[in-house]
């Protein structure tokens, strides 16, 4: 423990706990918290807020991040998963929940695509190699239930196409995942599916658009939207 708290007293990345980071601390085991991961080539040590058994690195964030040190955590760390505390300033929900209309629902339940993530989520999480968790309840104080803030809503990294990925996602199926599975989700998977679905969806759009011009009958047909 001692040599613990000499590196939490000398490490860059230590942010002073708010109430809301010690709860989503406490709800893994105590023996889970507060690991101490170094790299072998470097030395280099950091204190992880959580590491799972299954080697998987949770970050909880309330303080503003500066980029690089984000894009440095998700080097270091590698298999990681931020969660973000998403009533940390007051424009963050209100913003999400006027465009929330803008996540583009898909076959798969709780699998959308957004156009335009940035109309829904900080500029700072847009381009993370790690998946992204917004919660949008904090702490939960003198809040109502509210299902849009009971759930957890996941950026995934990368782009299927010109479209970001977001998973809705429970908080019990959360908790479940992450204590079971090596991945919250297979982030990459997912989103070159998506990807594929997409290119295969355009492309059968394009022939139909060409058959249409030699149809007798028809000179022109007119382009119609498609749809995943």
């Amino acid at each position: 423990m001692g040599a613990q708290k000499a590196i939490r007293n000398c490490d860059s990345w230590t942010e002073k706990e708010t109430e809301w980071h010690r709860a989503w601390k406490n709800r893994f085991p105590a023996d889970w918290q507060e690991v101490i991961q170094q790299d072998e080539q470097s030395a280099e040590r950091h204190i992880a807020d959580v590491r799972t058994q299954h080697g998987l690195v949770i970050e909880f964030q309330h303080s503003h991040l500066n980029p690089f040190e984000r894009t440095a955590r998700e080097r270091f760390y590698g298999n990681m998963v931020w969660v973000v505390d998403g009533t940390r300033l007051q424009r963050d929900y209100p913003r999400f929940l006027k465009n929330k209309a803008n996540l583009r629902a898909t076959d798969y339940r709780g699998y959308y695509l957004l156009d335009f993530p940035d109309e829904c989520f900080s500029a700072l999480w847009l381009d993370c190699a790690a998946p992204v968790i917004f919660d949008f309840r904090g702490t939960g104080e003198g809040l109502g239930q509210d299902i849009i803030r009971d759930a957890l809503w996941c950026l995934l990294p990368g782009r299927a196409g010109r479209y970001a990925v977001v998973v809705e996602l429970s908080r019990n199926y959360f908790m479940h995942a992450t204590s079971n599975q090596a991945q919250l989700l297979p982030a990459q998977d997912i989103v070159a599916g998506f990807a594929q679905r997409l290119q295969a969806s355009h492309a059968a759009q394009e022939r139909r658009y060409q058959a249409s011009f030699f149809m007798p009958g028809r000179a022109f047909a007119r382009r119609r939207s498609w749809r995943l």
